[in-house]
């Protein structure tokens, strides 16, 4: 099916300007010590032509020591193991890390295709997959979401999915050096992007796009969304989009400048996640009075929903215990006075109000001063926000601070409540999940987040 939003190329020359499929480099583990299986035959630049197995890699004496079965078979600084066929081979790595740092973190055992590359970084063995974009696309998507989603789901996030990338690849390119913080005697402002990897394109999680193997594959839908959609990206003003999402916006999504460098980008507007904007609600959410309103109430949204078919294809088994579109969490005065000092490394003394300086368009806080009988200072933006008010992290920053038992200005119990789930820049996972059971095509799906974009197949 053609689509009226894709942009065809109709001619032989513009076929012949079209890109070709690139290559990637995916961080997967790093350890002092790596276990793996190759199954069918791999060569390696240890002078092994057939190699297959279970082996161990070991950091010994500033090298990479290879063991199959406790015989050592190679060492060197790098080692790479290169399959014969990318459509038969296989490979298998143990103990990789997934939700780093959140509360769903965890270890697997995962399954990958492509060359698996070995190589030493501060200290430890790092193990990266290089693979071709589609092929790595083909497990992204099974990653971020349920592989028996709707068919207009996983092409929608095949296509941002896509578009990133190749979009973060063009970025890393740039020799400018972007500022990522502003640090002063009462402001800490600190945002995290994609581009910090150096050694790597890209890591297998969260903090990039979940990748987690083969081994969530389980029906050809997957397969058949990357074939459908092969080389189509959302394109703006030339260039490829820098395709955001996250899991659930809470109603309206923010704008990049309020997550990432203060910098507009067009396409990365927000927006209100419905057919058209409610009657009776106030949809300024940068003043403090409207946000408070917004977080407790239930608006209508497209990813305001409990259905359970609509969940679980966004939301892996580990992530559905989460109310995700609107929240609360309590802390003692103890539990939150240790938390922050214990990830901000400041010792605040005891917690005495966390005031909302700045909020984005969806509610978002972008600042927030937290008040301490030690020390007063301003956090942001949302994901230092979320970092330093959690032992993980904090749902979103859009939340509403309510303080109980207050004995002498000083509040025994606060509770946060909060809406969404992640950044909620671009793209909302639940909201594109309901669009797209309701009927919604993969392209007026994204066309309704990434305002101003258009379709279009460059390769």
């Amino acid at each position: 099916m053609i689509y009226k939003n894709i942009a065809i190329f109709p001619n032989e020359k513009q076929k012949n300007s079209l890109m070709i499929e690139p290559e990637i480099n995916i961080g997967i583990l790093s350890a002092n010590e790596i276990r793996f299986d190759l199954y069918g035959e791999f060569k390696s630049n240890l002078g092994t032509r057939k190699c297959s197995g279970d082996y161990k890699a070991s950091l010994e004496g500033g090298k990479i020591v290879v063991y199959k079965s406790n015989n050592k078979v190679g060492e060197s600084e790098e080692i790479i193991f290169t399959p014969n066929d990318i459509d038969i081979e296989s490979f298998v790595l143990y103990d990789v890390v997934i939700g780093k740092n959140f509360h769903w973190e965890k270890k697997e055992k995962q399954r990958f295709r492509g060359t698996l590359r070995l190589f030493i970084e501060e200290g430890n063995i790092t193990a990266v997959n290089i693979i071709p974009l589609e092929e790595y696309l083909t497990s992204v998507i099974a990653s971020e979401m349920n592989a028996n989603s709707s068919p207009e789901l996983l092409k929608a996030h095949a296509v941002i999915s896509r578009s990133w990338i190749l979009s973060q690849l063009e970025k890393k390119k740039e020799t400018t050096r972007h500022v990522n913080e502003l640090i002063s005697d009462d402001e800490i402002i600190r945002w995290y992007d994609s581009t910090t990897h150096n050694n790597y394109d890209f890591c297998s999680d969260d903090h990039c796009q979940r990748y987690q193997g083969i081994t969530r594959i389980i029906n050809e839908n997957v397969y058949s969304a990357i074939e459908s959609t092969r080389g189509i990206v959302l394109i703006y003003d030339g260039k490829v989009c820098d395709t955001r999402y996250s899991k659930c916006c809470g109603g309206i999504t923010e704008s990049f400048e309020n997550v990432w460098e203060p910098i507009r980008v067009r396409y990365l507007v927000s927006i209100t996640d419905y057919k058209f904007e409610i009657d009776g609600i106030q949809y300024d959410l940068t003043k403090e009075q409207n946000a408070e309103k917004w977080i407790n109430i239930s608006p209508h949204a497209f990813c305001n929903t409990t259905d359970p078919k609509i969940i679980q294809q966004i939301l892996n088994d580990y992530d559905r215990e989460t109310d995700f579109f609107r929240w609360e969490v309590e802390y003692s005065q103890d539990e939150l006075s240790s938390i922050i000092k214990e990830k901000s490394g400041i010792d605040f003394g005891h917690i005495i109000d966390l005031q909302p300086v700045e909020r984005g368009y969806s509610g978002r806080i972008i600042k927030l001063k937290i008040r301490g009988t030690k020390k007063t200072l301003t956090v942001g933006k949302e994901l230092e926000i979320r970092k330093w008010l959690s032992p993980t992290h904090l749902y979103s920053s859009a939340f509403s601070v309510y303080k109980e038992n207050i004995k002498d200005n000083m509040p025994a119990k606060f509770i946060l409540k909060g809406a969404g789930w992640g950044h909620g820049v671009g793209l909302c996972q639940i909201g594109a999940a309901t669009m797209s059971n309701i009927g919604y095509h993969f392209d007026e799906i994204l066309l309704h987040y990434f305002k101003g974009a258009k379709i279009k197949k460059i390769y």
